[in-house]
């Protein structure tokens, strides 16, 4: 593999590690809201997952994300507020299934792949710049 090469798959990284954060971010902003009926439901997580895709056309294996769909598995919460609109009979108001400290780590997992494959890039560009200026000489 050389360095351009080496920039590409960081590249594809980096795009992937965005969308990772926008999805994380977006479950943060809604972490506080609720149903807007007594039988609707709330916002619900949504999860991202990635695979390995080959580039047919450089021959790399890039990161790509796979799917962002909804957790399915993770169960609402509710809390007491009978003064709700979306309150049901007994009170309780459907709470979405994200759970901010969760959320929290991931946006920070993410964010550190994020800045590794950053410097793969800072540091694929700088051998390409004295690879130059030896050439130069």
């Amino acid at each position: 593999m050389d360095l351009k090469d080496s920039v590409a798959v960081a590249t594809a990284g980096l795009n992937a590690q965005a969308k990772r954060l926008r999805v994380t971010s977006e479950n943060i902003a809604n972490a506080g809201t609720s149903a807007r009926t007594a039988d609707g439901e709330p916002y619900r997580r949504k999860t991202i997952t990635f695979r390995n895709e080959l580039d047919r056309a450089s021959g790399l294996n890039k990161v790509k994300v796979d799917r962002i769909k909804p957790d399915t598995k993770g169960e609402f919460g509710q809390k007491y507020d009978p003064s709700h609109p979306a309150a049901n009979a007994q009170g309780y108001v459907r709470t979405p299934n994200v759970n901010p400290l969760l959320e929290a780590m991931d946006m920070r997992e993410a964010q550190h792949s994020y800045e590794a494959n950053l410097q793969v890039v800072r540091s694929s560009r700088s051998m390409m710049s004295s690879t130059v200026d030896l050439l130069r000489d």
